[in-house]
Parts: structure tokens; sequence; C-alpha cells
């Protein structure tokens, strides 16, 4: 897969029917300014909401799937899914109840394994190359969410992901980085570190790996 096919680098976020797709509006825009300030790539500023049954995510470069509702895909989604994966596509999973006994902790999982098998979704090791496709983690950060005590009131230290030939196809986060990054970007100057950071990683890695 041509990951830019020639053009910007979009971000997009994939609608599914069953919960709650619409979390963490300000997100994308955020992590969108991040991109653009830290690297080179071309960027289209404008986030894209495609439908996961909807083949026009094959020219999806990322994607993004969250909420905190049950995900129950339909025939068209789970098709759409395991295609747009095996054929090198990047999708990142974020839960945004940060629980491992959530509801869309427990039926994401249960999707993962119906579309790829059992045992397909891994924890990955915290020197894996995707904490040094940018800059330099000793695993994944954490998020506020964990450390104040929300969800399953654990700090996940490691990220789950599904891999595809060698490279990870679906990265899985049970540290709801989405509200962690869900805020006006103009609003970092309050932050001593850059919390999007890893984002940017994240990025980098799917369009390079």
């Amino acid at each position: 897969m041509n990951r830019l096919n020639g053009g910007n680098f979009f971000f997009t976020r994939l609608m599914y029917e069953s919960g709650d797709w619409d979390v963490d509006q300000r997100m994308p825009s955020n992590l969108l300014h991040s991109i653009v300030s830290y690297t080179t790539i071309p960027v289209n500023t404008e986030e894209q909401i495609v439908p996961l049954g909807n083949k026009e995510i094959f020219e999806s470069p990322f994607c993004y799937i969250s909420g905190h509702k049950l995900v129950q895909f339909n025939e068209d989604e789970k098709k759409n899914f395991k295609a747009y994966v095996e054929r090198g596509g990047f999708v990142f999973a974020d839960d945004c109840n940060h629980d491992i006994d959530g509801l869309f902790a427990k039926s994401f999982e249960l999707q993962m394994a119906e579309i790829f098998g059992d045992d397909a979704l891994q924890k990955i090791p915290n020197d894996h190359q995707l904490y040094k496709s940018f800059f330099d983690f000793d695993g994944p950060p954490t998020t506020s969410q964990e450390l104040n005590g929300w969800g399953d009131d654990l700090v996940h230290d490691y990220l789950k992901a599904i891999i595809i030939n060698g490279r990870i196809g679906v990265l899985y986060s049970n540290k709801d980085y989405g509200c962690e990054w869900d805020y006006d970007f103009r609003n970092k100057r309050w932050y001593k570190t850059d919390n999007t950071r890893f984002g940017v990683n994240i990025v980098m890695y799917a369009l390079t790996s």
C-alpha cells in the first residue's frame, strides 16, 4: 500500500453502526497540529470521517476507531476492516473507558478475535520500533485518566497489536489517549511536555513501517 498515494496525510475516523464512534472530537486537530509542527509530512488538516463499511477507507493511510460502548461490526464492516488491515492499512483503536473489563474493550477484542483469530491480538514489547519511530519512549506513556484512577484503576504498561506481515496492522490501547489529547492545540503552551508526541510516533510508524 502506498500510504500517502503521492498526496497529503489525512486523519480518518472510522464510523461504525454500533456504539459511539464520535468521541474526543478535538483530538484529531490537535494531533494533526503536532504532525505539522514536528515533521515535514504534508498534511490535510481536516479530519475525515468515513463509514467502516465504505470502500473509501482503502484510500486512508491511517484510521482511528474509538468509543465507550458496544462494538459489533456488521458484515460489510467486518469485511472492510479485515481487507484494509491485510492490504497494509493501519488502524489505531483506543478505548475511551481505559478499562480492560469495560464494554468497548470486551466487545472490540471479541471482534478482533472473530476477524483475525483468537490469538491475533498480542502485547507488544516496550522496545518495539513504535516507541522509537520519531521520539524516544521506553513504552507507552501513561495518561492522566489512568493516574486519576478512573476505568479499571490500572496503569497499563503495554499496548496490544495485531501483526500482519511483520508490521502492526491494528494498534490497540486501553490507555485512553483520545481523551488525553482532546484539547485545543493552542493550550499546549501550558504543558511542560507536549503529551501528543506519542501520537506523532504512531502516525510515523503507520506511514513508514
